[in-house]
């Protein structure tokens, strides 16, 4: 069985939920406290041991590129110039540049979240691989959520989906749900995957979120929805997976362990994330922490 080295990160949208501030920068690079989204979800994969990191991106996104390229001059030398002070910072920015191999693909090809894993799919080649949004992440502790995933696919050796448990009836408008037989506690073999079912008809408690570890027969199961499409139609991902396991394909669902999801990508949960975050900075939380309670939340 292959060993995972590789990630395909998706990051072509517009962020048009964020607009205006989307408008010059990507939505993948909206701060937490003082990291772009993206880099979170980066660092965690190589601390999972990724070696190499595909992201799929549009003509609006040289931001990104940018921030995982090395240092540009004038920066290295505007820190050179601040000494000891400034020192740890060169130091941060010369470390993103080499937490990886960094690849870029354009994405090319109809709207939906299938699309990317067609452009990857000669870099890809015949290995498993992780694929994770680009806005949103599992945080676990103190194993990580893609630790915890290459384990259960070192275990079961086939294509399977992070999962968190729904906790309001919204999630289950929100999110996909895998349902069938419990092989393990929190551990699903999936017969079934729905999009946004509701909670009546929701197949199970485990929302799909996150990132997926998949196999590479995905292609030629893309293969087969991007030919079922209509025209104006969208390529999905789970239509692949649907396709898989109607013939009989294995497919989990995994409950991360320990985690807590936050969606970045709509307003709301991005501040309460900011925010969570900020409250754990060692550099600010206690500061942070003084400011909120002189606040009128009345």
């Amino acid at each position: 069985m292959k060993k995972i080295r590789k990630a395909v990160i998706p990051a072509a949208g517009f962020g048009t939920r964020f607009l205006p501030q989307t408008k010059a920068m990507p939505k993948e690079m909206l701060p937490i406290v003082d990291k772009p989204i993206v880099q979170y979800i980066v660092e965690e994969l190589v601390d999972a041991g990724i070696e190499d990191i595909i992201i799929v991106t549009g003509s609006h996104k040289r931001t990104i590129e940018d921030h995982f390229d090395r240092p540009s001059m004038e920066l290295v030398e505007n820190l050179r110039m601040g000494g000891e002070k400034k020192a740890k910072f060169l130091e941060e920015a010369e470390r993103i540049a080499s937490m990886a191999n960094f690849i870029y693909v354009r994405q090319k090809g109809p709207y939906g979240n299938g699309t990317p894993l067609m452009n990857v799919r000669s870099i890809i080649g015949d290995e498993p691989f992780l694929y994770t949004w680009s806005d949103d992440f599992i945080k676990s502790e103190p194993v990580s959520r893609f630790r915890q995933m290459i384990d259960v696919y070192d275990k079961y050796g086939c294509s399977f989906l992070a999962s968190v448990k729904a906790k309001s009836d919204e999630d289950y408008d929100r999110y996909g749900f895998a349902g069938g037989e419990e092989i393990e506690p929190g551990l699903i073999d999936a017969k079934v995957i729905v999009e946004k079912p509701g909670r009546e008809q929701a197949p199970s408690d485990l929302a799909t979120v996150s990132g997926f570890i998949l196999t590479p027969d995905i292609f030629g199961y893309l293969d087969q929805a991007l030919g079922n499409l209509n025209e104006g139609d969208e390529l999905y991902y789970n239509d692949a997976l649907k396709l898989m396991l109607n013939d009989g394909k294995r497919v989990l669902a995994y409950e991360i362990k320990d985690g807590k999801y936050y969606d970045t990508g709509n307003k709301l949960e991005y501040m309460k994330t900011v925010v969570e975050f900020a409250l754990a900075n060692p550099s600010i939380n206690n500061e942070f922490r003084e400011f909120l309670k002189t606040l009128d939340l009345s």
